[in-house]
């Protein structure tokens, strides 16, 4: 019969490193590859009957990694602060001073100079503030639209304030890269629902489309109808972004009928977009949805 893994209770549901626990005598090296402990870093376990989160890492490197006047930042900040779009297996971007390095896998390191008023304690992780993640996720993004995304999903949060964040932007004039959050926070909404919401109504601005309202509540009669992703409500125009769920069950495609049947009711005109048109013909989106908007003028 297999060995029973040792589980000491002072490790149970703990972040530790395994050369302490060995030298301490509470595991061996066999004891560490049992199926009772998960690596999460290297040289870093955990109790396997723990979930492993991206929040695990961070703590991970927090405790054991990082440097003096070191920082988690950027996308893994973001995600400390409510905007879960990374995975339990993404890598941790820190920033540490000049002075330091973490050469670590699954770690990403960026060396910059970081005032300490730019960082704070998030449930005993050192994290950049909201407003300097903004300005770090800005630089480290190199697609513009993923600028927004990240920002977005941080202002849809209460995070940050987007008012806020280009009075910061303004205050950087003239730093390497404060043009890049000036304009991303000018296309950021806190009004943003998913990242490919996101996506769409950044793209449609970059295309030269006016910049649509978010989260718009239509009503008939004083009768509530539905809350858009997207729309110019002066044109009485509407796209929404289809994801994989609206075809899920015949129940949701009865519903989605039936709204989509309220809205025209109430004078709307709906164009909707899949992320297989998104990716392969968002040109031909656009000029479909510029035509409809010209037709709309004055109506």
């Amino acid at each position: 019969m297999p060995r029973t893994p040792r589980r000491p209770a002072d490790l149970a549901g703990t972040l530790f490193l395994g050369s302490a626990a060995v030298a301490d005598g509470l595991l061996t090296p066999a004891d560490l590859r049992s199926r009772a402990w998960q690596q999460v870093l290297h040289g870093i376990y955990a109790d396997a009957a723990v979930p492993l989160t991206h929040r695990h890492r961070c703590l991970a490197v927090a405790r054991f990694v990082m440097p003096p006047g070191g920082a988690v930042a950027g996308r893994s900040a973001a995600y400390l602060y409510g905007a879960e779009l990374v995975t339990a297996t993404d890598p941790v971007e820190v920033l540490v001073p000049r002075t330091s390095c973490v050469r670590m896998a699954r770690v990403s390191t960026h060396v910059a100079h970081l005032d300490t008023a730019e960082t704070h304690l998030l449930d005993g992780i050192p994290v950049t503030t909201p407003l300097r993640t903004c300005w770090d996720l800005a630089q480290w993004c190199a697609d513009p639209v993923e600028r927004v995304v990240w920002i977005d999903a941080l202002a849809a949060r209460g995070a940050v304030a987007l008012p806020d964040l280009t009075a910061y932007a303004r205050a950087g004039a003239g730093r390497r890269g404060w043009r890049r959050l000036l304009d991303a926070a000018r296309l950021a909404d806190a009004g943003a629902a998913s990242p490919q919401e996101s996506r769409l109504r950044v793209r449609l601005v970059l295309a030269g489309i006016p910049r649509p309202q978010t989260q718009v509540v239509i009503t008939r009669d004083g009768r509530f109808v539905a809350r858009t992703d997207l729309a110019w409500p002066e044109y009485r125009v509407a796209v929404e972004y289809d994801g994989v769920w609206h075809a899920e069950s015949p129940g949701q495609i009865h519903a989605d009928r039936r709204r989509l049947n309220d809205m025209i009711a109430a004078g709307w005109v709906v164009l909707h977009v899949t992320a297989k048109r998104l990716r392969d013909d968002f040109d031909g989106f656009v000029r479909e949805l510029r035509t409809v908007l010209r037709a709309r003028e004055g109506h």
